[in-house]
């Protein structure tokens, strides 16, 4: 059987993620046809059809998604190679990948990093803005901030702290509606949460906090979103204490009654740990969401 090479495995994921021949083979900057080839010789190769055909585009079979896994392991293993390769170990260039969730990476990443990247000009940073938690094992990041304890093996991690998601809402919103003094007032106010399950919901839910969707007046499952809602008025919503903190405005109901904790950690993989660039970014990282859980001004 030919073995294939990892052009094929790209233009096979670029095809499951663009859905077209046309579309993927843009997004590579390849030919149409050379694309279509590659996945032409993929499907002999492995002796499995990966994609029915028709006008539509293109629908992966089973065995492309079973496939689909593993050859993702590949990209992120390739792009780690070109990673490690983008400058030697001691010098302080080259390339760091940071993962965060959506308001960790929007709403406090760029103020720590600012004075990093002002000192260390030659690093280029990569910031995946995801709550899905990448692989740090399969190298699909370098340095990621969690919230939860990383269980994996073979990380270098460092626990910062405790942050608390606390209710909040705007003075406007208040001064409209009226400001609730207990969990119970909360009735008949126009609350912010979820659209759809999740983990966090369950956890908060084996609390013995009553959530349920239909309570909410504004649902999303965009973290960012809800934060947007909360600083417009919409209504109260949870936000993380110390971002709330920040802005006059919001106003922190109930903190005797409601305060989710999250724990706050930097991981990386422990391969890494001698390499300059992602030294110097995991301390900083490190020192930087310190002050923030701390409530102090972010390093110069």
């Amino acid at each position: 059987m030919m073995t294939p090479s990892w052009d094929h495995f790209r233009s096979f994921l670029a095809v499951l993620g663009d859905g077209s021949l046309s579309a993927a083979a843009r997004s590579l900057r390849l030919t149409q046809p050379t694309l279509g080839r590659h996945v032409d010789e993929l499907e002999q190769a492995l002796g499995v059809v990966l994609f029915t055909r028709s006008r539509a585009g293109l629908t992966p079979t089973e065995a492309a998604l079973e496939l689909a896994p593993h050859a993702e392991t590949m990209a992120a293993a390739a792009e780690a190679l070109v990673r490690a390769a983008s400058a030697e170990a001691a010098e302080d260039r080259g390339t760091v990948r940071l993962t965060a969730s959506e308001v960790v990476g929007t709403e406090i990443l760029p103020a720590i990093l600012a004075p990093f990247m002002e000192r260390h000009p030659g690093i280029a940073v990569e910031l995946v803005v995801s709550n899905r938690n990448e692989d740090l094992v399969r190298r699909e990041a370098d340095i990621a901030v969690r919230m939860a304890r990383p269980t994996q093996g073979a990380l270098l991690a460092r626990r910062i702290g405790t942050i608390d998601i606390g209710l909040h809402a705007h003075r406007r919103y208040l001064a409209r509606r009226g400001t609730p003094g207990t969990l119970a007032e909360l009735d008949g106010h126009a609350l912010i949460g979820f659209d759809r399950d999740s983990p966090a919901i369950r956890a908060l839910q084996q609390l013995g906090l009553p959530l349920s969707r239909e309570m909410f007046s504004l649902r999303t499952d965009s973290d960012t979103a809800q934060l947007a809602a909360i600083r417009a008025g919409l209504g109260i919503g949870g936000c993380q204490s110390p971002l709330a903190a920040r802005d006059p405005e919001l106003v922190h109901l109930v903190p005797a009654e409601f305060a989710y904790p999250l724990e706050c950690w930097v991981a990386m993989h422990e391969d890494l740990g001698t390499v300059r660039r992602m030294r110097l970014a995991f301390d900083h990282l490190v020192a930087g969401l310190g002050d923030y859980v701390a409530g102090r001004p972010s390093p110069a």
